[in-house]
């Protein structure tokens, strides 16, 4: 008996892949550097079902159909370029290579490029949807070298989360690293989703005084309509929880929150595509901030803020202010995503479906959401949309949702509670759509201590001048001039 493909990596998300895998009919060959982990899950877990436990590479790769499909789910960096170079000696020209890890979309690029000078092929996939998600079907995000999808695909699409209309949440994204890339730009949405919730639901505490279980009820209520999503849910189940004893959790957790890296990839990938993804960069710089948490302590005690930490007003009327606040900035930052997967897509050649992206989205992965089916359609209706911003749907969404939005901004400056990624995307709204920003002074002030010249509004783009603010720097400029 042949496999139809093989895994290398057992730890949770491997282990919960392969049984997905087996569930749908396909014979998965296994292998784990720790080699006793093999023996224990096809002993265990996988005792009775389609598995070929294997001791080594070679024996892995001896017992695939051809053409030979391997898939690592291994740490990223390092590991995974070590155990490319220890699968090619056992492969054939057209034998596949998948990465399944959270790899850094640059690093795939480079190893497309490696393998496929090996006379093989290389699929860099991004799998979203943590442990449950690998066991009943993720999303996956495919890319790599395009002749390889036609092999994976029955086995992708077939394991993928499915929308309600039957439609897999597993497309092909592109060539080298835009499978990664796009599922970089996933967790990087999905760190400014997180962290959106985290203010609406400091804001419910310290500022309403709301309890967990009045809370419970707010998320509950809000997962049931247009803010429908797993993070929501889960929310929802989190603050409901209680223990045999009647303990809340949530309230025994050390507020110090860490992180695995794909958020400071995405912030660092918009600063070199020169891309203001405000929300997920104060996202990432929120979790850099509550690992402070010796200092903030010690800060509390010594750093005044406003007179005054009581609410006034109608709470229920402000609830409904947080759930507009909370679905704009939502908006805010998949907009800024999308934002920075068209840049990249200029940069390195993509052919990006940003429709298909979003029913990808739409199933499995951590950011899934009832929002992503209006993004789909918003896509579809105008392929060429430039920013979700401008979509007449969303476009009037941001219409009726500012009021509250800015409430919810002005309250929380008055109570002395932190908003920044609310904030940030409010910000970032505001500047969108200002039609004259102060960067004239920006770069006037540039021109005179630089000499970086400028562009004038009465001349055209392209030209460029320079003033001798001081009377003593002579004509010479800058020769580059950079937006």
């Amino acid at each position: 008996m042949k496999a139809d493909i093989g895994l290398i990596g057992l730890a949770v998300m491997g282990e919960n892949l392969v049984l997905n895998m087996e569930s749908k009919g396909f014979t998965v060959a296994v292998f784990n550097r720790t080699v006793e982990k093999v023996d224990a899950f096809v002993g265990g877990r996988g005792a009775g079902k389609k598995f070929i436990g294997c001791h080594s590479i070679a024996e892995l790769c001896a017992s695939l159909e051809r053409p030979r499909k391997v898939m690592m789910l291994v740490k990223a960096g390092q590991a995974v370029d070590d155990f490319i170079d220890q699968v090619i000696p056992h492969l054939e020209p057209g034998d596949i290579i998948i990465d399944g890890g959270n790899s850094h979309f640059p690093d795939t690029i480079r190893r497309t490029k490696y393998v496929e000078s090996r006379g093989l092929l290389y699929v860099g996939t991004g799998v979203s949807g943590g442990e449950e998600g690998a066991l009943l079907g993720p999303s996956i995000m495919p890319g790599g070298s395009p002749a390889a999808w036609p092999a994976v695909k029955p086995i992708f699409q077939k394991i993928a989360a499915h929308t309600d209309a039957g439609k897999p949440c597993c497309e092909w994204v592109g060539e080298g690293g835009a499978g990664h890339f796009v599922k970089m730009v996933h967790n990087g949405i999905e760190y400014g989703d997180m962290q959106l919730i985290c203010e609406i639901y400091q804001v419910m505490k310290d500022g309403l005084g709301l309890t967990a279980d009045e809370m419970h009820a707010i998320f509950a209520e809000w997962n049931t309509g247009e803010l429908d999503s797993y993070l929501i849910e889960i929310t929802r189940d989190i603050l409901g929880y209680r223990t045999e004893t009647g303990e809340a959790v949530l309230e025994n957790i050390l507020d110090t929150a860490g992180q695995k890296g794909t958020g400071k990839w995405t912030a660092v990938a918009a600063l070199d595509e020169g891309q203001p993804l405000t929300l997920i960069g104060e996202a990432v710089f929120a979790r850099c901030l509550s690992a402070l948490k010796d200092e903030r302590v010690a800060a509390a005690t010594q750093l005044a803020g406003p007179a005054s930490t009581t609410f006034t007003g109608s709470r229920q009327r402000f609830v409904n202010d947080l759930k507009q606040a909370l679905y704009a900035s939502k908006l805010v930052s998949y907009a800024q995503g999308y934002q920075l997967m068209r840049a990249a897509a200029q940069s390195y050649g993509w052919n990006l479906n940003y429709g298909g992206i979003a029913l990808m989205w739409r199933g499995g992965c951590i950011i899934r959401s009832v929002f992503l089916g209006k993004i789909k359609k918003a896509f579809d209706h105008n392929p060429g949309l430039t920013h979700l911003l401008l979509d007449p749907f969303f476009s009037g969404k941001m219409r009726r949702a500012q009021g509250g939005w800015r409430r919810v901004v002005r309250m929380a400056v008055k109570l002395g509670i932190p908003t920044p990624a609310i904030s940030a995307a409010l910000a970032y709204y505001d500047g969108y759509r200002c039609a004259r920003l102060p960067a004239n002074l920006l770069q006037a002030q540039r021109d005179y201590f630089g000499a970086h010249t400028y562009e004038r509004t009465d001349a055209p783009r392209g030209q460029f001048f320079h003033t001798n603010w001081t009377g003593r720097g002579g004509s010479t400029a800058a020769s580059t001039y950079v937006v």
